[in-house]
Formats: structure tokens, sequence, C-alpha cells
């Protein structure tokens, strides 16, 4: 056996690791209902202890059951404490570089809604505005600004000139600030 298990022996006669917790899961709830403060986590520790007893070969029989079951749920606490500042930390960092404060105050980075109604209005005026152009001149515009294709890859999507790519492109960005204004 190794040193970690030292303690351990095979014997008959002494209660079993899962009869000594069943004795003893009412301490165990109430030792971890004071570290953890919380009866609900505390339930969730003992269960896991529980757990994690009936996984354990059933062989096997610890010489101080009652000091191995502690010690068990000492150290599934301080993993699900450390779990949690890690979380914690994460959550943080996220909130940090996706957020905006001042002060301790969150502060909301969504528009209000006459920005919003405002934005709306005018994306109107753009759509408006751009089925007003020729239907070629409409294509180009698509193609270049919201298909990403540079004026060669327009000009020779469609067989025409880049020339005539820019052309149409100026078109359209005339109208459009003329209607933006």
């Amino acid at each position: 056996m190794d040193a970690k298990n030292d303690d351990r022996t095979e014997s008959e006669g002494e209660p079993s690791l899962i009869e000594t917790y069943l004795a003893r899961r009412p301490d165990l709830v109430r030792f971890f209902t004071q570290r953890l403060r919380s009866a609900q986590a505390a339930e969730d520790l003992v269960q896991d202890i529980y757990l994690r007893l009936a996984a354990q070969d059933g062989g096997v029989v610890i010489h101080n059951p009652v000091g191995y079951l502690y010690r068990l749920g000492s150290n599934l606490m301080l993993d699900r404490l450390r779990g949690a500042r890690r979380a914690a930390i994460r959550e943080s960092a996220w909130l940090d570089s996706n957020s905006t404060r001042v002060g301790s105050e969150e502060v909301a980075e969504d528009p209000s809604a006459e920005q919003a109604v405002l934005a709306k209005q005018r994306l109107e005026t753009i759509v408006a505005a751009l089925r007003e152009l020729p239907d070629q001149t409409q294509r180009v515009f698509r193609m270049h600004k919201f298909d990403g294709m540079s004026h060669p890859e327009v000009a020779e999507a469609l067989g025409i000139s880049r020339s005539s790519v820019e052309k149409h492109v100026m078109a359209a960005l005339k109208l459009l600030s003329a209607r933006l204004r």
C-alpha cells in the first residue's frame, strides 16, 4: 500500500465506511454547515462524501473511519472553495473586460431607448436610399461594402471595369451622404 493509505487494513467485524457515514451523517452536516455557513452547501458536500465512499473499494477498512470522513469532507470543501474563488476571479476579469464601471457601479453599455430609435430611423433611411439606386449600383455597392469584396473582385465578378465599380460605389456613397445630413 502507498503512504497515503497507511491507516487502511483489511478486517472483518468493523463497520464499513458507508455504515460509519450513515451513522455520522447528521454530525457531518452540522460540522460543515458551520464551516460553510450554508445548510444547502453542507448537504451537497456531505452527499459528495457519500459518492466518494461509494466509489471506493469495499474490501478496505480505515482504522479511524470517523477521522477519515471529516478529512475527506474537509478536502472536498477546500476543493470547492478554491473552485469558487477561481470562478469569481474569472467572472470579475470577464466583467472588467466586457463592461464599463463608474466607481463600484456597472454602467449599461446598451444604447438608450432614444438612441435605439434614432439608429433604427437612420437604418431605414439608408435602406430606402439604397433602394432608389439603379440595380447595378445596388449590386456593386452591396458586393463591395457588405460582402467585403475589393473593387477588382467586384469588377471581375460582374464583368465590368474597375473604374465602373468605383463610379457605382461613389454614386451610392454620394446619395447616402446627402440623405443622412
